[in-house]
């Protein structure tokens, strides 16, 4: 097991008990070291500083606990953004229908580049993609990396996903869920803004 996921292995319960889900973990650096740790809410509500703060905290204290990394690090928690990464096979059945850009990392069908629209995955587990009118399979052990692309119809998506969320927060009795989506989903075309903790206050410094 590699260390971004052994590190993914000791935070996730963390978060699943907070009630978020862990995206991704990446380890960036090398004399410089920055763990990325990126999360969102299981309930699809938009992610705030506070959130990612909280995280930060809570993975903070693990992290020392465990101490997978050696010397000093620097630890970001961020959430996914529109634009997000599709790590899990979850997110490629959650986003089918939506365009993606897929890098895989060896040729498939001779190349290693797609853009399309997600079908969700095969029975096998593999990635379904339509590529110019073209529906291929790529291999889930082949892909490399893969990241939404946005579009109106994914920003539409998100909104109603918030509100949606939010809806369901008022009807538990909390007023200002509301408020608090649609505060979230401002930005350039309306595009919901992706968020990280204030570096300044809820980075951590750890070193060995």
């Amino acid at each position: 097991m590699d260390r971004t996921s052994r590190i993914g292995e000791l935070v996730a319960p963390t978060l699943a008990g907070m009630g978020y889900d862990l995206v991704r973990v990446q380890m960036l650096g090398a004399q410089k070291k920055t763990l990325q740790v990126m999360a969102e809410r299981c309930d699809r509500r938009p992610m705030t500083v506070e959130d990612c703060a909280d995280i930060s905290r809570a993975i903070s204290a693990v992290l020392d606990v465990e101490d997978p990394i050696r010397g000093a690090y620097t630890l970001e928690v961020s959430s996914p953004g529109i634009d997000r990464p599709l790590v899990r096979r979850e997110d490629f059945e959650r986003f089918a229908g939506f365009e993606a850009k897929l890098e895989t990392a060896r040729p498939v069908g001779g190349r290693r580049r797609f853009r399309g629209r997600l079908r969700g995955l095969t029975p096998a587990g593999d990635v379904r993609i339509v590529v110019e009118g073209e529906e291929m399979d790529v291999p889930w052990d082949d892909m490399d990396k893969a990241r939404l692309v946005v579009t109106d119809d994914l920003l539409a998506a998100v909104v109603a996903e918030q509100d949606a969320a939010a809806a369901e927060l008022d009807e538990a009795g909390d007023g200002d869920g509301e408020d608090e989506a649609e505060a979230e989903a401002e930005g350039e075309k309306g595009r919901p803004l992706e968020r990280r903790s204030d570096e300044r206050e809820h980075e951590r410094k750890h070193r060995g």
